[in-house]
């Protein structure tokens, strides 16, 4: 009996310290003016009441990228705080960090900073924040990045980093990606600088994960956290698309997920979900859509919310 005992304690605390961790989003705090960006004081407070009800562990982000780089176990009660932009708004919300004591990584675009644009902080402001949280890159000019060639992301890049370096006196360890847009292409030439990147994709981050490719829950308005949390990291091997189809078609996706699933939930922008089977693990939908918008996310889910995303973004890079 104590044997069984001993074992079934061993599996629970093995389920509890393999599992997802979760990358939380957030934009401006206390601004009505701009709805789909914006989460109120009130909002955060419940966020973060629901936190620590629910025994969450707020970790910086760097411990995460860490562990997935060491390959260490990834405990389900993570959870990481992002902020994009470097909007003043966060001033507002910084007494609610500071009193529930959760630290958080805060993206910044140097460009709005470095020319004192109105809503932007100021680098005395960003200096003190550092002080209590990591400071990331958002790029220099928060540009469409897979508009630009090869060259201007790198020169962006750069730009981004010496007024970082000048302000901050230090070397950033990580990069959102504006808008949440990349490709194949972006996404190699940000890595040759050695940040982790984070992206804007439905999901959760896994022992699996790449550090390359960081999913994040973008939360606005009343935000479900629980629901965000209960999502899981879903495997998988995107086959096709593999970019935005020139001709906006969308016409077949293709991928490779765990084999023990017989059915799937697929989602695409502007078209919402729709059942469809996988077949030893291969999924090959024939679907021809054509795409409206600019940037367009597949979805596949599972059943115990396990989700992957792709992102398409249609690039103006190289059209005369």
């Amino acid at each position: 009996m104590l044997r069984k005992l001993l074992l079934l304690t061993n599996l629970v605390f093995l389920f509890r310290l393999f599992g997802d961790a979760h990358i939380l989003l957030y934009h401006r705090f206390g601004d009505p003016r701009y709805p789909t960006t914006n989460t109120s004081l009130e909002q955060l407070r419940k966020d973060f009441t629901y936190l620590k009800k629910h025994h969450y562990k707020i970790i910086p982000l760097q411990k995460l990228v860490k562990a997935l780089k060491n390959h260490k176990p990834i405990d389900p009660k993570w959870v990481v705080i992002t902020i994009d932009d470097g909007f003043k708004s966060l001033l507002q919300a910084m007494p609610l960090f500071k009193e529930f004591r959760y630290p958080f990584t805060l993206f910044i675009s140097t460009k709005p900073i470095q020319n004192g644009y109105p809503d932007f902080l100021r680098w005395e402001d960003v200096k003190k924040i550092a002080q209590f949280a990591e400071i990331g890159l958002h790029s220099h000019a928060h540009p469409h990045l897979t508009d630009l060639s090869d060259e201007e992301i790198v020169q962006d890049t750069k730009k981004a980093l010496m007024l970082y370096k000048k302000n901050l006196h230090t070397q950033p360890q990580s990069y959102a990606y504006p808008y949440g847009e990349y490709d194949d292409r972006v996404k190699k030439i940000l890595q040759s600088f050695h940040f982790a990147l984070c992206n804007q994709n439905l999901g959760a981050v896994s022992a699996k994960s790449s550090i390359y490719n960081l999913d994040r829950i973008a939360l606005v308005g009343k935000s479900n956290l629980k629901q965000a949390l209960g999502l899981q990291y879903l495997p998988t091997q995107w086959i096709e698309p593999k970019a935005y189809p020139k001709d906006r078609i969308l016409r077949r996706v293709k991928a490779k997920i765990e084999p023990k699933y017989k059915s799937a939930l697929l989602y695409v922008t502007g078209y919402g979900w729709r059942d469809i089977k996988v077949k030893n693990g291969l999924i090959d939908e024939k679907i021809g859509l054509k795409l409206t918008k600019r940037r367009v996310r597949v979805i596949i889910k599972v059943k115990h919310s396990k989700i992957n995303t792709k992102i398409l973004v249609r690039s103006r890079y190289g059209v005369k």
